[in-house]
């Protein structure tokens, strides 16, 4: 066991997390996202929400401040509300983000997003059935 680490993060995905380098990427995605027909890694964790990976992950993973916006989302469709989730996940990066690298989101539509996804270094499927909740996270330095 190791100190300091949040629980609800799997050894795969630290693992995975330490392995990563500058500017890397890693997506935390919903229970409908393709990630098996677009990862070239994939960890799975059904029964997780990603708010809670997401603060858990916040803990231990630098964003990238070389460049504007280093978060990522899937564009909602014009017609449709602004997702709710989207507010928890400015919440959790504002609390995180000791190295003032996010500002704002950015936002990419469905398919270049899932064209993003095939060079992300891992995918966390999770079992999130939230709209929209598909998060992309480029990675800083320490």
């Amino acid at each position: 066991m190791l100190r300091n680490i949040p629980k609800v993060l799997p050894p795969e995905l630290v693992k995975c997390m330490m392995e990563m380098g500058h500017s890397d990427v890693l997506i935390l995605a919903d229970a409908n996202f393709p990630g098996t027909a677009h990862a070239k890694r994939m960890i799975r964790m059904d029964g997780i929400l990603i708010p809670e990976l997401l603060e858990a992950v916040l803990q231990l993973y630098p964003l990238d401040n070389f460049i504007p916006n280093p978060v990522r989302l899937m564009r909602n469709l014009p017609t449709e509300p602004v997702p709710e989730i989207w507010e928890t996940y400015r919440e959790l990066l504002k609390k995180y983000d000791k190295d003032d690298a996010f500002h704002e989101f950015d936002f990419i539509d469905r398919l270049p997003f899932y064209e993003d996804a095939e060079k992300a270094y891992v995918i966390v499927q999770t079992g999130d059935e939230s709209r929209y909740a598909n998060i992309i996270l480029q990675k800083g330095i320490c």
